[in-house]
């Protein structure tokens, strides 16, 4: 099941597993995004998010990240942030979420960060089975800008 870079044709799809992904994450009232505007973001003239499609052997697509570069003043390299993970849940087990972490792992030389629900057992699971490991002694803030 190949990995590839999103273009602009799949923003349709790339919107359903948004909202599947809030459904799993019991957080739809949060999606409130304008169609445009996001895809004006992942792919207009100053793109400043990437996505990576699991897309199995008959064309369906299986899954998503959602990513940015980064940066580490510390380590003095850029990185990525992964914003979103999601495999739907019959692609599941297959490696999917395997797959499109080691290519994210890949594309870069600095750190790959990212945020999990404290409720999300089975997701920590998987993280820890790639080597990866809970952020001690940091807590995750946010602003949001007033609409």
């Amino acid at each position: 099941m190949p990995i590839r870079d999103a273009t602009a044709d799949d923003v349709p799809e790339i919107l359903a597993l948004v909202r599947e992904l809030a459904a799993y994450e019991r957080l739809e009232d949060q999606v409130v995004f304008d169609a445009d505007e996001f895809a004006r973001h992942l792919f207009g003239p100053d793109p400043v998010a990437h996505v990576l499609l699991a897309v199995t052997i008959d064309g369906t697509v299986a899954g998503f990240a959602l990513w940015f570069r980064s940066f580490s003043t510390f380590l003095g390299r850029p990185g990525i942030w992964l914003e979103d993970l999601f495999v739907r849940p019959e692609h599941r087990g297959s490696g999917l979420g395997r797959e499109l972490l080691q290519t994210l792992f890949a594309r870069t030389t600095g750190r790959v960060e990212w945020a999990v629900l404290d409720w999300n057992e089975p997701a920590q699971a998987f993280y820890r089975t790639l080597g990866a490991a809970q952020v001690d002694g940091w807590t995750t803030w946010r602003r949001a800008q007033p609409s």
